[in-house]
């Protein structure tokens, strides 16, 4: 699938009424072997920046768990493993901060750090697309984990 192919079919999801995690997560699932009722799963509670307290983007956390499944460590004791993933992991946070601006996600949607965070979903509308940038967050954490699929994201964390 080409970057722009899982691009639509991330943007697809999301406004389909999956979350920003879902949408990221689930576009790449496949490649790691994962069934999509499993994907779904995991990455469930991510969305609206964990469990909507509006903290690390969905995205984010999308791309930091699809890491975590390429070249996330397995022995508990392998340091250059978890050194590794790690590196990963910033320079994907360090990317999407540099294209969006922050990968907090009440930053991203401007709203004040005092804001209630309510568990319950805003309704997917016209207005709720107009308003909010979660779908270009989306779009654009799809195309930088692309970039590291084929190795064009450099280690360049801050």
């Amino acid at each position: 699938m080409t970057t722009e192919q899982r691009v639509a079919r991330a943007r697809d999801l999301f406004i389909a009424g999956y979350n920003c995690s879902q949408a990221v997560f689930l576009t790449f699932a496949d490649d790691y072997g994962l069934s999509d009722e499993m994907a779904l799963r995991l990455s469930a509670s991510f969305g609206g920046g964990v469990g909507r307290l509006r903290e690390i983007c969905g995205t984010c956390s999308a791309m930091a768990m699809l890491e975590g499944l390429h070249s996330g460590a397995t022995v508990a004791a392998d340091a250059e493993g978890k050194q590794a993933n790690y590196r990963n992991v910033q320079a994907l946070m360090t990317e999407f901060k540099r294209q969006n601006g922050s990968y907090i996600c009440r930053e991203l949607l401007q709203l004040r750090r005092d804001a209630p965070t309510p568990p319950t979903p805003d309704p997917r509308t016209a207005e709720y697309y107009k308003q909010r940038p979660c779908l270009l967050m989306v779009e654009s954490a799809v195309r930088i984990y692309c970039k590291r699929l084929q190795g064009e994201l450099g280690n360049n964390v801050e």
